[in-house]
């Protein structure tokens, strides 16, 4: 539904799949539902599609439809849950990497700093670990790694240190608190941009997000049968220079191995060499599109 996500590059995606009406399909995050019911509206009465959503609040978006099975559990786990329900192979599987629109704009998530609101941050409530969690107990130094890492934060050392100061006098619990933490290192005319990478990497961590790629896309390269399609859309550096990789590679860091005959040993080839991006009319409609990039590979047969 609309006002919970808008999709990106919805036809875009769901066309690099290359529909079979009587296929079996993934959808490795539900969200609002709007690839969903395009990859629906492409199948046949004897078609299958595998929704997965770790958020309990996203399943509720899923079409009561009986050619769907809802998998709350994470996608890493996408070839697991393929065999559980009967699959031995999927014919495409589509992931879009984005926070939903709904998680940004609902304050107790603790998802943007729009809000003051308690820092949670978790896509599935039910984990332990919170981003109040790590901002309290972890140490400057893995604070300062993580930030690095994932945010892409220039000072990431000051802000480390600001941080394990500032708790020292009281809890980090809110997104006011996090930010009156770090003010002084906030730029002047980029505070929003600063704070968003921030927000990144605390995000990344409590949920694993890198982890949780990497065995997704080592999942789906063993699911996808030959000449099944995989549509992934990216958001920011980090995961599209994993998903690049592996495309390429068959492995996130990129490396080229071969056999002892000089045979790659990639599962995948790249559909698209330049990855896809949304048109000026959809950046335009919606903003959150605007670092959207579409990469498309294919089983090799």
């Amino acid at each position: 539904m609309e006002s919970y996500h808008i999709p990106v590059l919805l036809k875009e995606s769901v066309d690099a799949l290359d529909i079979n009406p009587s296929g079996v399909y993934v959808d490795a995050t539900l969200g609002g539902g709007g690839h969903t019911r395009e990859i629906l509206s492409r199948l046949g009465k004897d078609g299958h599609l595998l929704v997965f959503d770790r958020d309990r609040e996203a399943l509720a978006n899923a079409p009561k439809d009986p050619r769907i099975h809802v998998v709350h559990h994470n996608f890493r786990f996408v070839q697991n849950f393929l065999r559980y329900h009967g699959f031995e192979h999927a014919d495409g599987i589509l992931a879009d990497l984005g926070v939903s629109s709904h998680q940004f704009d609902t304050s107790e998530r603790g998802f943007s700093f729009r809000f003051d609101a308690i820092l949670d941050m978790r896509m599935n409530d039910r984990s332990e670990r919170t981003a109040r969690d790590l901002l309290n107990q972890y140490s400057e130094e893995d604070l300062e790694t993580l930030l690095r890492l994932y945010g892409e934060v220039d000072n990431s050392r000051r802000i480390a240190s600001m941080i394990v100061n500032a708790r020292a006098k009281a809890p980090i619990s809110t997104t006011g608190d996090l930010t009156r933490a770090i003010e002084k290192a906030l730029p002047k005319l980029a505070e929003h941009k600063f704070l968003a990478k921030i927000y990144q990497a605390l995000r990344i961590e409590v949920n694993g997000e890198m982890e949780s790629l990497a065995a997704f896309l080592q999942g789906a390269a063993r699911s996808l049968c030959p000449g099944g399609r995989l549509s992934v859309i990216t958001y920011h550096s980090l995961e599209d220079r994993m998903v690049k990789n592996f495309i390429r590679s068959g492995n996130i860091a990129g490396k080229d191995e071969r056999d002892a005959f000089g045979r790659s040993s990639a599962p995948l080839k790249a559909i698209n060499k330049k990855a896809a991006l949304p048109s000026e009319s959809e950046i335009a409609s919606n903003t959150r599109a605007r670092s959207a990039k579409l990469r498309i590979a294919e089983k090799i047969k």
